[in-house]
This record gives C-alpha cells, structure tokens and sequence, in this order.
C-alpha cells in the first residue's frame, strides 16, 4: 500500500554495500522449516524488560501501531522516525550500515529491494525469533518475497495485488466492453481513441515496476538466481506476450504520454482521457484524494487476461518490515516487527487504509463486504482479494533490482520516445543489468 513509493521503482543508489557473496542470492527455498530454526529467542523476556527501538518507516498507518505497541508493553519506548522514502532511505540505511553505528532496530523495505540486503547478509533471519509460525498467515505474494533463500528476512506490511480500474461513465458513453484478455484491451483503446481522439486507454511513459509487474502476469519469469549465479533473459514466453501487445499499444500511439502521478496524470484520471490503470489494490485511497471529482465514475474488475478464461495476477508495490543485523535490541525490534505485521496490528493499519498481507484481513467479512462510495458503493475488496488469490508465486527480483530499475528509463524508456521497439529496450535493460551484476561479483548469464 505505500502508494508514493512504490508507485516510483526508480532512484539509483550510488553502490551498494559489499556484498557477501556467500550469501545465496534471491532464491526461495522449498520449505518454511529447516536448519534456520534453532529455537524461539527469548522476545518475551525483552519486552519485560524493556528498552527503545528505533523504527525507519514512511508509512503512516504506523503511527497508530507504536501508540498500540506502547500501551500494550509500557516499558518499551518506540522512536518511529522517516528516514526518507523508497530509494532515500536504503541510500541512509546502507550508509549507517557501512558505518557501523546509527542504524535503526527496524527498516521498512520494498519488496523489490529486500534482495539487496538479504544477499549482503545485512538484515536477520527472522526464523529463529518464531517467524516459520506465519508461513500460512500471508498471501502467496509478499510471503514469497520476504522468504528467500532458507530464512524469513523480513515480515509483510502490506500487498499490491492488482487489479483493472476502468472509467465506467467514459466506457459507457462510448459503447465499450471491459476488456476481460489484453486483446480486447487493444481493441478497446483503438475504439476509445477513435471515438475521442483526446482519450486514451491509459498513460505510460516507461515504469519499471508496472513493467516487471504485467510481464510478472503474462508468466515471464526473467530473472533466476542460483547462488551467486543469475541468469537475466527478457525474451522468454511471457515476456514476449508483453512485449508485442503493449508495442501495438505504443505504435498505435494509444496511451497517453503522460507520467503517473503527475499534475496532468491526476488532470486526466479526472476528466476521463485517461481511462484506464492497471495497478495495485493500494490505488483508491488515490483516488479519494487526488481525483475526488470523478467519484462515482471509476470502477473495479479482475485484470486482462493474456490467456482467455486464465486468473492470473501479480503483485504492484508493497514492503516490509526488517531487522538489520546492526539493530542494538533485535528480541525488541522483532516482537515489534511481529506486532505490526499481524493480527490487530495488521487490522488496525488496514482500517487506516493499509491493503492487507494477511490472510485473515483479506478474508474477513467486514473487509469483503466493505462499500467504496468512489466506486459507486462496489465491494471493490473482493476483486482484490481474489487477485491476491491468483499471485504467481515463483517470482523474483534482482539482488541489486534498485540499481537495475534506475537505469530502466535510460534503455526501456528509449522505447516511449524513438523508434526503438521495446523488445530492443528490454535487451538493453537486460545487458546493463548483466554488466553491473557481474561488476558487483555475481556470476550473471543472459
């Protein structure tokens, strides 16, 4: 759910830390059970005897869990500091890191770059602290993205399970279907176009991480890790499918060039000439305060397919809550950890607008049933529940994916505005991403 963060994958960190390349690399392991587990740390004496923690976090459904925390645990203060957003805030934790002191007792980390810290060995394994216990507590997608390798490296916040938001009062003065394949969906923006030469079927000016997130649901897979190994290849199956319709997309000039969350993207979700988004569940709280004009006009269903009949998904955005290696009170900072992420203190962040990681939130009648009066009173929850259902769950991200997602629009994004075609871009996205990664000592195929 952090909607300004994890709407924008981009910022390069200047290098990353050393890299411990005895550590394996971002692969899932096969099982929440294994030699990690050496038996419970004593949380429940820390918290009686109490202390600080210090917790690096953006999102602001968190205030009220720290007031929760330190009602329920008197003697454990909580210091909730914003350390800066997304990029900023690796760049900060790495360099109190590297430093040796001034690191926080807990970080919060997109997905997308938990890799980073995971393959560094800079962040604990949350297993030995009791976190094996919640394999069946999350959704597929942010479970598998914070269990890598044989540990637990962090526990979810939130998730990003996607979903087709469509301008109901645009599609029906046009006459147009909701697209339920990616074909139809092409047709729909030719139709849309040519029935209203200032509508588009959406914006896009080149996105990382709505690029990794469509071929994700396509079932591209491109990057693979074994080890230090790792293959990056942008030309398997799914990737393609991508590839070729969102190039029909760009050389039919049928979506706006316009970047998101710009003055004129909030302009064109307003007044219609944009009329579409694919993105995460996290978006109506977007909605309700960036585009209030246009309540009631705006609705919610499943994703194109790229196979008809299919239910595929994928995750847009989320993070979690880690513990770096250098937390002075790491029993403190994981019981906090524990207590934000799950039960109440998962519910209490998804009544202040948090998108649930838990199994028992997304499935609760209250949040099933829950009315969205921007949608016309649509039980939109249910569309996103069901799309957190249908995540693949065997996807992965570069250790270093950062770095790589900060050099998207300088390869990719030739793709928006030249003659280069986007499979062309991806290749070069790919090449530079096999640079780098064997600069930094892994061992990187294409």
């Amino acid at each position: 759910m952090p909607t300004h963060t994890t709407r924008r994958l981009l910022g390069a960190l200047a290098a990353l830390t050393t890299l411990t390349l005895t550590a394996t690399a971002c692969g899932s392991g096969d099982s929440d059970t294994g030699a990690g587990d050496t038996g419970p740390k004593d949380v429940a004496a820390a918290l009686e005897k109490g202390g600080k923690v210090t917790v690096w976090a953006w999102e602001p459904t968190l205030k009220k869990v720290v007031e929760d925390f330190e009602k329920k645990y008197p003697k454990v203060d909580v210091e909730l500091v914003n350390a800066g957003t997304g990029d900023k805030q690796y760049t900060a934790l790495q360099n109190a890191i590297a430093a040796g002191s001034g690191a926080p007792d807990v970080a919060q980390v997109e997905y997308y770059a938990l890799g980073q810290f995971t393959t560094a060995k800079t962040v604990e394994d949350l297993s030995p602290y009791g976190a094996r216990k919640y394999a069946k507590s999350f959704t597929p997608g942010p479970w598998n993205a914070v269990r890598q390798d044989d540990g637990i490296h962090a526990l979810p916040m939130d998730s990003g399970p996607m979903a087709f938001f469509y301008n109901k009062k645009v599609f029906d003065k046009h006459g147009i279907e909701v697209p339920t394949t990616w074909d139809e969906y092409v047709e729909a923006a030719r139709a849309l176009h040519k029935a209203d030469p200032k509508v588009f079927i959406t914006n896009d000016t080149g996105d990382a991480g709505a690029t990794t997130s469509l071929i994700w649901q396509a079932g591209g897979r491109p990057y693979h890790s074994r080890g230090t190994s790792i293959d990056v290849n942008f030309d398997d199956e799914g990737t393609r499918k991508y590839t070729a319709t969102w190039q029909k997309l760009l050389d039919d000039k049928l979506v706006a060039p316009v970047s998101s969350w710009s003055d004129a993207w909030y302009k064109g979700l307003a007044d219609g000439t944009i009329a579409t988004l694919s993105i995460g569940a996290w978006m109506p709280a977007n909605f309700t305060s960036g585009v209030a004009s246009a309540s009631g006009d705006w609705r919610v269903a499943p994703l194109p397919q790229w196979t008809k009949g299919d239910k595929s998904s994928a995750e847009n955005g989320g993070s979690s809550l880690a513990v770096p290696k250098a937390a002075k009170n790491k029993e403190l900072a994981y019981a906090f950890t524990e207590f934000a992420t799950t039960g109440t203190g998962a519910t209490t962040r998804v009544a202040a607008g948090a998108f649930p990681a838990t199994r028992a939130d997304l499935e609760s009648k209250a949040f099933l049933d829950t009315e969205f009066p921007y949608f016309g009173g649509q039980k939109a929850n249910q569309v996103f529940a069901e799309s957190a259902r249908n995540v693949g769950t065997d996807w992965s991200y570069l250790p270093y994916q950062v770095y790589a997602n900060s050099v998207f629009n300088d390869t990719v994004g030739k793709a928006y505005v030249s003659s280069t075609k986007l499979a062309d871009g991806l290749k070069a996205w790919q090449d530079a991403s096999v640079t780098y990664g064997n600069d930094q000592g892994f061992t990187v195929n294409k």
